[in-house]
């Protein structure tokens, strides 16, 4: 089959589409014939070289895929050949085949095609277990997100209004603003320029932010912490403005607030498949319904994807970027 490859980290130029071995499914896993994958800020971080797959995962790129399953491992039950499924992945989507856990499989939603569904199992999983498994989401709390237009942020706003809490997002452009308005978000903080901690407490008469799902990081941490409620809770997810940063303990204390850094790659996988589980049970109904929006900004055909990873890494899209296979 062919995959996406780099022998060497880099930019995105150091993609190729070339030749490689066939996975084989082992106990308790399916083989998918990839239809399309979908690209994630941790695909760009590892090719980079600054987010190695864990111990035994595929070195190929990729965490979350769709498709229709080719073959069936040893003791699998409930799925068969033929079955069009998406998949949340450690590794492997960018590819023609990947091997996966039938226990992170979903089905195709009714009303959705196959290439789309590529954009749903890693941000609604990573959504749903860190906003509402985790930090525990209540209606009518306010949950700020930043980078509201991403395929995360576009997750959040939809299914947090879904149950009844006010959402805040920040953006880097007005077109993105009105994108995430459009969503359901009450409204989108541009952070080019404005103070999202100055806005927020507007926005909430002084209240603060219940959650954050924040994908920043370092650069984010203390200013994260202002901006939130008594008892808020402040979920990293992302470094992307780095690693390390000072924070006021004080400040903490005085809110009563919590700091919970979390991983949805390196989980072991019975948790994935419990939220897996969780997400077909309470999410997938309301994509089936028309309810949930799967935003694609654009599908790129997967041989291109150095240039899928230029339009991520620029933040030029709204939503997702899809890797259709060839």
């Amino acid at each position: 089959m062919k995959a996406i490859v780099f022998s060497e980290p880099g930019g995105p130029e150091v993609l190729a589409w070339s030749e490689v071995p066939d996975p084989e499914p082992r106990d308790g896993e399916v083989l998918i014939d990839v239809a399309a994958a979908a690209v994630n800020r941790a695909d760009l971080m590892q090719r980079e070289g600054f987010y190695a797959p864990p111990p035994g995962a595929s070195e190929i790129l990729g965490l979350e895929c769709s498709g229709r399953i080719a073959a069936l491992g040893p003791g699998v039950s409930g799925w068969g050949v033929g079955d069009e499924v998406c998949a949340l992945l450690t590794g492997g989507g960018y590819a023609q085949k990947v091997a996966v856990p039938a226990g992170q499989l979903f089905p195709v939603p009714k009303g959705v095609d196959v290439v789309t569904t590529a954009g749903l199992p890693e941000t609604v999983c990573t959504v749903w277990s860190n906003v509402f498994l985790t930090a525990n989401l209540q209606p009518n709390e306010t949950l700020l997100v930043h980078g509201g237009a991403s395929g995360i942020g576009t997750t959040a706003i939809q299914l947090a209004k879904s149950l009844g809490a006010k959402v805040l997002v920040t953006v880097g452009s007005k077109e993105k603003a009105e994108r995430c308005v459009e969503l359901g978000a009450d409204a989108a903080i541009n952070y080019k320029d404005e103070d999202f901690v100055e806005r927020v407490g507007e926005l909430t008469e002084g209240h603060g932010a219940d959650v954050i799902l924040d994908n920043i990081g370092a650069k984010y941490l203390a200013r994260n912490v202002d901006a939130l409620a008594d008892s808020g809770r402040l979920v990293i997810i992302g470094l992307q403005g780095g690693t390390r940063a000072e924070l006021d303990i004080g400040n903490l204390l005085r809110k009563r607030g919590a700091v919970i850094a979390t991983t949805l790659r390196s989980r072991p996988l019975a948790q994935k498949a419990a939220i897996v589980a969780s997400v077909r049970e309470h999410v997938w109904p309301l994509v089936a319904s028309g309810a949930f929006q799967v935003v694609v900004d654009r599908k790129v055909p997967m041989a291109q994807a150095a240039e899928a990873h230029r339009v991520v890494e620029a933040s030029e899209h709204i939503g997702k970027v899809l890797l259709v296979a060839q």
